[in-house]
């Protein structure tokens, strides 16, 4: 049996860019003949207050561990037919780590999400973006053997460097997203929106609209990504997200809202939210 390894950011089945890019297609891959490995550099109990306020120190001997056990995970590739590699394989500094990873893998795929190469974009604090390898994800676009991109936009950048490319959009398990909205007006109305707590920002553009509609009209507003979302004057519901309440939220929507600025790194999104919304039969206000 062939043996892949996945090296993600982010343990399994918790970051929405791995479980809805590859992770819900490892059956599948296994049924196709692949034994499955995915090693992650954040651990699951890093994940816990990795985003979180304070734990200074503590996130520092988590990511000192995390790079140890990186290089430990080195001896192993050979073993490997393909390494597929998301994102990078450390964050921080010049790609060493994906150069060693490059040079002891038989082969290595290389799937890049969102536009992680910019130098300078609004999605990031100033001292992640100064700490990030921005040469990384270049690195590995040059030299991987394939690269899977999300969008038009991001596989025409990836072009440049690499003519090996597939685009492949985030995608949605049709069968879990069901349509339950009987579109009846017998009851309070319900905006949604579903993201993050990087991008629940982007739903603050519509503050003024929601001010105003909240002035005329009575509704709750779910946002499912952060747990202390407000808006003066709406009625919000705010809950971190979770992937055993997701579906299930999302069917709670009467409309979905999908806000997004016109910069840069917008540009590098795959419409996840939109198509989330729509394949439950929720309309959509992009």
């Amino acid at each position: 049996m062939k043996k892949i390894l996945f090296l993600t950011p982010y343990p399994y089945d918790v970051a929405p860019s791995q479980r809805l890019k590859f992770e819900q297609y490892y059956t599948f891959i296994e049924n196709a003949g692949f034994e499955i490995t995915q090693k992650s550099f954040i651990s699951l109990t890093f994940w816990q207050f990795i985003y979180k306020e304070g734990f200074f120190f503590k996130k520092i001997i988590y990511t000192i561990i995390a790079y140890f056990n990186r290089l430990m995970l080195l001896f192993s590739l050979p073993k490997y037919d393909i390494v597929y590699v998301h994102l990078w394989v450390t964050p921080f500094g010049p790609p060493f780590f994906e150069y060693l990873v490059l040079k002891l893998s038989k082969k290595v795929i290389y799937d890049i999400d969102d536009l992680v190469y910019l130098k300078n974009n609004s999605h990031e604090k100033k001292l992640s973006k100064w700490l990030k390898g921005r040469q990384k994800p270049i690195y590995l676009m040059k030299h991987a053997a394939h690269v899977i991109t999300c969008t038009p936009y991001l596989d025409a950048f990836v072009r440049q460097y690499n003519t090996r490319t597939t685009d492949i959009s985030s995608t949605i398990d049709s069968d879990r997203y069901q349509v339950v909205n009987t579109y009846q007006n017998d009851h309070k109305i319900v905006l949604g929106w579903s993201g993050s707590h990087s991008t629940a920002k982007y739903l603050s553009l519509l503050t003024p609209v929601l001010q105003r509609l909240a002035k005329k009209y009575s509704f709750d507003l779910i946002v499912m990504g952060t747990a202390d979302f407000k808006i003066e004057g709406v009625s919000v519901i705010s809950m971190p997200w979770r992937e055993q309440i997701e579906i299930e939220t999302i069917q709670k929507f009467d409309i979905g809202l999908y806000p997004l600025p016109n910069e840069q790194w917008v540009h590098g999104k795959s419409g996840l939210k939109a198509i989330q919304y729509m394949g439950m039969g929720i309309p959509t206000v992009a």
